[in-house]
């Protein structure tokens, strides 16, 4: 209507709030008892961490694909209020060179929540990575006014409100 009256655009106004369902079915894990001092440590963000229950990653929001690493064992995305996030499957898991990881995005696509991302082969994982968790980080958790964790202790994939992030 305004465009139409003064030639101008509005302002589509940005979601302050993002809801990130659980990416998958598993128990929650605490960030600090990731035995990995990269994620323990939050050097790369604040997130939780998922022991999973299955073998495929589904995307936890709607956002852009703004990175699948070439061994497939990390996707990164971005929502509309401009969380980061870094989903990464399993520890040392890039020393696997794609071995029992198979992408099913691209950087680029856009995706919406419940979309299938990754899968990957867990007795791999397990045999030769260091661990299964999977961590799920806001990259650039320090520009977010407040990353609330779930207090569940089991997630059901898509329907567990695991994160909820507030830019400033």
């Amino acid at each position: 209507m305004f465009k139409k009256l003064f030639g101008k655009k509005t302002e589509e106004p940005v979601a302050k709030d993002i809801i990130l369902f659980a990416p998958m079915n598993g128990k929650v894990v605490a960030l600090e008892d990731v035995p990995d001092p990269v994620f323990a440590e939050k050097m790369m963000g604040d997130g939780l961490a998922i022991d999973p229950e299955e073998s495929t990653v589904y995307s936890p929001v709607a956002g852009e694909i703004v990175q699948v690493f070439p061994t497939k064992h990390a996707v990164g995305i971005k929502t509309a209020n401009g969380a980061e996030i870094l989903i990464h499957i399993g520890l040392e898991t890039v020393g696997l060179n794609g071995e029992g990881f198979e992408a099913f995005v691209s950087a680029g696509d856009t995706v919406k929540t419940g979309d299938k991302l990754i899968s990957f082969d867990q007795t791999i994982i397990r045999e030769k990575a260091k661990s299964t968790l999977i961590p799920i980080i806001i990259t650039n958790s320090d520009e977010m006014k407040s990353i609330v964790k779930t207090a569940e202790t089991l997630l059901t994939r898509g329907e567990t409100q695991f994160l909820t992030v507030t830019v400033n």
